[in-house]
């Protein structure tokens, strides 16, 4: 529950979406308060990451509503009505939202420490000298301190992954996405990645996570929602959903992935 006159993280009133006939959220309600990491479950095909980007507004919805720190992103209310941003606009917004892909889309012609420095000089304005000290603080935090210099081809999957993240930590976001981040990755690779989520978890950052890291969502998240179909079929704190489902769905995909 969001304390008295404390506004919610990310706060999503049923949201709709979908890509011509295919309807892919079927009206989501849900609340991700700061601080807390929200982990989202389901298979394929259930809406998980579709809902992600439409928090950064990547993805446009269709109905509802979702507000970021009390902001509506991607949209300006008149009237009752929402009516889409520029583009410009909707640019600044989202530069306060981190996420973190399944693929790293790094540029693969710039080192790991240009990066991670570019948004943060061409968007925000940052010096480039200020944006480079702050990036290979970064680079020391996710465990990369000595490879600023090297290119996406140098680095592992999980070296990438973890420049990815600290690019999107570079713009000092007040939320963090992440859409499948280890998926990608070979399994010897993964526990660094889920080290460095772990560690920004412990610091306060909120997050909202979608994975199939079950025991990455049983030890750090707070609260895990399990979708399925475009809809949430039930949600609470992990020791409840992961180990006494009440929802015959979300016992049939645990049985299979436990």
């Amino acid at each position: 529950m969001t304390a008295p006159g404390r506004t919610p993280m990310v706060l999503a009133r049923n949201v709709h979406k979908r890509f011509g006939l295919n309807e892919v959220l079927k009206g989501i309600d849900m609340t991700v308060e700061r601080g807390e990491v929200v982990c989202l479950l389901g298979p394929s095909g259930s809406g998980k990451s579709t809902f992600l980007r439409c928090i950064n507004h990547l993805e446009t919805i269709n109905r509802g509503r979702i507000t970021v720190d009390g902001d509506i992103v991607g949209y300006r209310e008149k009237d009752g009505r929402l009516y889409e941003l520029p583009e410009k606009v909707a640019v600044r917004q989202r530069a306060e939202i981190g996420m973190v892909f399944q693929r790293f889309n790094l540029f693969a012609h710039k080192t790991a420490l240009d990066n991670i420095t570019e948004a943060p000089v061409l968007v925000k304005g940052i010096a480039r000298k200020d944006a480079e000290r702050r990036g290979l603080e970064l680079l020391e935090r996710v465990g990369l301190g000595d490879r600023g210099g090297a290119y996406p081809s140098q680095l592992s999957g999980g070296q990438q992954q973890r420049v990815a993240i600290a690019r999107a930590l570079a713009m000092d976001p007040k939320l963090m996405l992440f859409d499948e981040p280890t998926s990608a990755l070979d399994p010897e690779l993964v526990g660094d990645v889920l080290d460095v989520m772990r560690d920004l978890a412990k610091a306060g950052m909120t997050m909202v996570v979608v994975t199939h890291e079950i025991g990455f969502a049983r030890e750090v998240g707070d609260r895990v929602v399990f979708m399925d179909g475009g809809v949430v079929v039930e949600e609470g704190d992990p020791a409840q959903v992961l180990d006494a489902p009440r929802e015959a769905r979300t016992k049939a995909f645990l049985s299979k992935v436990l």
